[in-house]
């Protein structure tokens, strides 16, 4: 396979949740343009099918020069290592076309149900990064208090669901999407200090 740079090797995101992880890296279809990108000044009969994808295990964002029988569209989760993408590099936030980035809370979802216990560990894992700060503190809306509820809980058996973390954490009422809202803003910004799921190898 020809990577378009280092980029975009195998080894820069293994996929988890459905049948076709077991082929190699996989990433979610943000936008699909078949005919190649916008800023492309070359002419037509030399552009390629261009698509932008998350990373179904490490959420990195990437650009993908697809076949051009490639039958695709936004949403399908495509393996990066098959015939129909020739090339595939990682990109910002900020080379996203406007419909890719709008994609991204969708493509995340889609992840996050696909591996519900993939997720869910995290609750069950998570630990301090520094003296002052734990993990669990970076998700949105857990401050002292729910954390100590969830160190404690876990101590008496783990985590089996999202739905079981709600129901024994009093306070925590949706933990799938506390857990989406930080995957997406670790996906948009990129001077954030701390990371817990983007970029993260399993």
């Amino acid at each position: 396979m020809n990577n378009a740079d280092g980029d975009g090797t195998p080894a820069d995101d293994r996929s988890g949740g459905d049948a076709a992880a077991d082929d190699g890296p996989t990433a979610v279809l943000l936008d699909v343009l078949p005919n190649g990108r916008p800023d492309d000044d070359r002419p037509q009969s030399s552009k390629s099918p261009v698509a932008y994808g998350l990373g179904a295990d490490s959420f990195a964002l990437y650009e993908l020069s697809l076949a051009g029988d490639a039958d695709v569209s936004v949403g399908d989760r495509i393996a990066l290592d098959r015939s129909a993408v020739g090339r595939y590099r990682e990109v910002s936030f900020d080379d996203l076309t406007r419909n890719a980035a709008a994609e991204i809370e969708y493509a995340a979802e889609a992840i996050v149900e696909a591996d519900e216990k993939r997720f869910v560990d995290f609750y069950n894992e998570a630990g301090p990064i520094t003296l002052r700060l734990h993990q669990l503190n970076l998700l949105p809306g857990i401050g002292k208090k729910l954390r100590n509820d969830l160190l404690d809980e876990r101590k008496r058996g783990p985590f089996e669901s999202f739905d079981d973390v709600e129901e024994r954490i009093s306070g925590l009422h949706r933990p799938r999407e506390v857990i989406l809202e930080r995957i997406v803003e670790e996906i948009r910004e990129d001077d954030l200090k701390y990371r817990t799921f983007v970029g993260r190898e399993e």
